[in-house]
């Protein structure tokens, strides 16, 4: 029999506020969390703006010795870990170590550290007669893409199934995903799972100004992420983490938790079409959408909301659209469908369990988190985007939805623990 999956803890490092009850606050009232870069200087960049977190890693309770040996997204994902442990009230010390299954996604990993250390030993050149430590002894840490899931495990002390997904910007919702499977496959009894990306630097701004997929509009930041807008011109980038506790039902019945709710399918399919490109069809998003439903026997009727990747390019939110339209029919223009990355920015990697962190608190509060700075429809994005207002809702079916760079289109379902589908 298939064992039922549960979401028992979240926790949150995100642009306009640390930890979960600022995250609500400032998606429920519909701010946004967009502004001037500060954390270099983007002089020469096309696109010089950003969300960015506003972190100290020793004021949230990092031991120095992590802070200098681990990367800003690592920072990141061990407070967003941490939080949600708490959140969750688990005791690790009175749980089997091998139960116990860690599974993050990062789709740029340690680029902050990569890129200085890079910078300091191109300007060395070849003198390594002179001085063969040009590189920081952490280079190894950052280098390595595992290191994000080691060190969240080695915290926590699991000793499971320990895994980093790096599918581009479906990362943290195929993290989320494969922690699903590796509760309900039998696998596992609890997973730490989630993202975390910390991409505000200038290498990673530099990539994405060379194609043009990130927002010029320098001069007004606050509204330059406008997700489904007819005048949108591609994304604001974003940084952040966050990290939800999935556990086996009946083991979190068992110990009394609290039940934030069921996931209940999940999906992940490649386009085999383009590193960057999208049909306008919208095929394969809604083959993910299509495949998570039928996992969980539900009618696409019974969807009450959902939360888009809405990435504020041309080409994305067209075909997300159409995707919706494909896999609900009729119904997807009853269903409110919003994009948070209009407040927080898209933080790559980690913004898919960001995402999914969003829709645990929509069903937590049964409200519907709003697209920021939507002001202009775009006759080819024709659904209901939540302009601006949070709006109240009966929620008890969730679908939380992504596409990334390569081809990936990703979906979870989130139901509350008596949804009225059963």
């Amino acid at each position: 029999m298939t064992r039922r999956v549960a979401v028992t803890g979240i926790g949150v490092v995100a642009p306009g506020g640390i930890g979960v009850p600022a995250f609500w606050d400032l998606l429920s009232s519909g701010r946004t969390a967009t502004r001037g870069i500060t954390l270099f200087d983007p002089e020469g960049l096309r696109s010089r703006i950003a969300a960015e977190c506003d972190f100290d890693p020793l004021a949230h309770g990092l031991d120095p010795g992590l802070v200098e040996r681990a990367d800003r997204y690592i920072q990141f994902a061990v407070v967003a870990a941490a939080e949600a442990v708490a959140d969750s009230g688990i005791e690790f010390g009175a749980e089997d170590p091998w139960r116990v299954a860690v599974s993050l996604g990062s789709a740029v990993g340690g680029t902050t550290r990569l890129e200085h250390d890079y910078v300091l030993v191109s300007e060395r050149g070849q003198r390594w007669d002179v001085d063969h430590r040009a590189a920081g002894p952490q280079l190894h840490r950052a280098f390595s893409p595992s290191t994000l899931a080691s060190d969240v495990a080695e915290y926590f002390g699991a000793q499971g199934p320990v895994q980093t997904v790096s599918t581009g910007c479906t990362s943290g919702l195929d993290a989320v995903g494969y922690g699903f499977h590796t509760i309900e496959d039998g696998r596992a009894d609890i997973c730490v799972a989630g993202a975390s990306d910390s991409p505000i630097s200038p290498i990673t701004m530099a990539c994405f100004d060379a194609i043009r997929a990130t927002s010029p509009n320098n001069d007004d930041p606050a509204h330059a992420s406008r997700p489904f807008d007819a005048h949108r011109d591609g994304f604001v980038m974003g940084e952040g983490s966050a990290v939800l506790v999935l556990e086996e039902l009946e083991h979190a019945r068992a110990r009394g938790a609290h039940v934030y709710c069921e996931i209940r399918g999940y999906a992940t399919f490649g386009n085999a079409y383009h590193m960057t490109g999208l049909t306008s069809e919208g095929l394969e998003m809604a083959r993910a959408i299509d495949t998570a439903l039928g996992q969980a026997r539900l009618d696409p009727s019974l969807i009450d909301y959902v939360n888009a990747h809405g990435s504020g390019t041309r080409q994305n939110d067209r075909h997300e659209t159409a995707a919706v339209k494909r896999s609900l029919g009729a119904h997807a223009y009853d269903t409110p469908m919003s994009s948070i990355k209009s407040m927080v920015g898209h933080s790559l990697g980690a913004i898919g369990a960001i995402e999914v962190v969003a829709c645990v608190l929509a069903l937590a509060h049964q409200v519907v988190p709003p697209t920021a700075n939507y002001e202009t429809p775009d006759p080819e994005c024709d659904l209901d985007y939540v302009p601006r207002t949070a709006r109240p809702r009966k929620l008890a079916n969730v679908l939380s939805v992504g596409s990334g760079f390569g081809g990936f289109q990703s979906a979870v379902l989130l139901t509350e623990p008596a949804g009225r589908n059963r």
